[in-house]
């Protein structure tokens, strides 16, 4: 098998250790970054080329952001077999479709997208951007959601391939395997601080969880709008929370092992309903029952007998006492998590399917994607 170069294009807000990474780690495959600041690091094996972000106005995040990459036009397409980028809208993913075609290089794009009528498909300049994505020679899905949502589109069937994402099972494990002590009591919460991720409706509902069990903690990590929030209340001793800022991903295994039950509470915005959740499968690797609230595709993650409520304050609080109070019944889930994160999401197995959907990909012929379609 030939080697193949990729290169992607790096979205204004782009997370680490996520799309990008899990392309680098395909065999047979190296990636050049290109934007700024680098995602990673040189240590991680993606090479960069700088060139400037420019964002006149700052308004969404990642893909919807109103960001592109200045100097895309000038990089030169000697030996890349690829170019890839995040979502169909990201006005990104529009100039590398546009360069991809004036070099006849294949395009790829990662998306996680659910809503097939999302709002950002019909404004200007991300129609046009999804547009040229709709000519893409592969969708990569991390869920079947997306999937669905690209033939909804009428995007070709034979060029979308569905991977569920992989963690490493050898970071995020249980807490005997970690050497960290659990504490039944302690519910933690890993995510953005923002109204979308729900930690206002998490400290709502710990209330009430701490008014009916003392003994109760709640643990948070992560950066955000609402950090002020979860501040205050960390200040307050008799709260019982804890807040620990931003943490690697050691320190969010570790934190995570060493507690009994994970939550958030996602909530739908006007562009952007839950996808899928990455925080509940580290949590499900670390041997953690979920509860959260049910929002938009997030059932694929969290199954049965995990929990999903309304977005209501005492429904998280009941499922959470639930589990508290049965710590029995809390290690059976935890177990059960583990064996699903080690049979459907192990990062290792999961990097080899992505590398041959990128094969199937390559023995098809490349796409005209002058325009690839309209958005419905």
């Amino acid at each position: 098998m030939s080697p193949r170069h990729l290169l992607w294009g790096r979205l204004p807000d782009q997370r680490p250790l996520r799309e990008l990474f899990w392309l680098s780690q395909m065999p047979d495959t190296s990636v050049t970054e290109v934007g700024s600041p680098r995602t990673h690091s040189e240590a991680s094996g993606i090479r960069h080329i700088d060139l400037p972000i420019r964002r006149p106005v700052k308004r969404f995040v990642e893909a919807g952001a109103f960001g592109w990459i200045g100097g895309v036009g000038h990089l030169d397409p000697s030996g890349v077999d690829w170019v890839a980028s995040l979502e169909l809208c990201s006005l990104v993913t529009g100039q590398l479709g546009a360069w991809a075609q004036r070099h006849r290089v294949r395009q790829a794009v990662v998306t996680w997208e659910n809503m097939a009528d999302q709002p950002l498909y019909h404004i200007p300049p991300y129609r046009q951007a999804t547009r040229r994505a709709l000519g893409a020679d592969l969708m990569v899905c991390p869920i079947d959601a997306a999937g669905n949502h690209l033939l909804e589109l009428g995007f070709p069937a034979e060029r979308i391939c569905v991977v569920p994402p992989g963690i490493p099972l050898s970071i995020f494990r249980p807490a005997d395997s970690l050497g960290v002590e659990q504490d039944p009591n302690r519910i933690v919460f890993v995510s953005p601080l923002a109204d979308n991720k729900g930690i206002d409706r998490v400290l709502e509902a710990f209330e009430i969880v701490r008014q009916a069990r003392p003994a109760a903690l709640l643990s948070v990590a992560g950066r955000g709008p609402l950090e002020g929030m979860v501040r205050e209340r960390a200040a307050d001793p008799s709260s019982g929370v804890t807040y620990h800022g931003s943490l690697d991903r050691s320190g969010v295994a570790r934190l995570l092992a060493g507690s009994g039950v994970f939550t958030t509470a996602p909530r739908p915005t006007w562009k952007w309903n839950e996808q899928f959740g990455l925080a509940y499968l580290e949590a499900m690797a670390c041997g953690l029952p979920i509860v959260t609230t049910a929002c938009g595709t997030n059932h694929e993650a969290v199954r049965p007998p995990n929990v999903r409520t309304a977005d209501r304050a005492g429904s998280l609080a009941d499922a959470l006492l639930a589990f508290l109070d049965n710590p029995k019944l809390a290690r059976e889930v935890g177990r059960h998590n583990r064996k699903v994160a080690e049979n459907e999401h192990d990062l290792k197995k999961q990097v080899l399917r992505l590398e041959e959907a990128f094969r199937r990909a390559e023995a098809l012929p490349m796409r005209d994607r002058r325009r690839g379609g309209c958005p419905r």
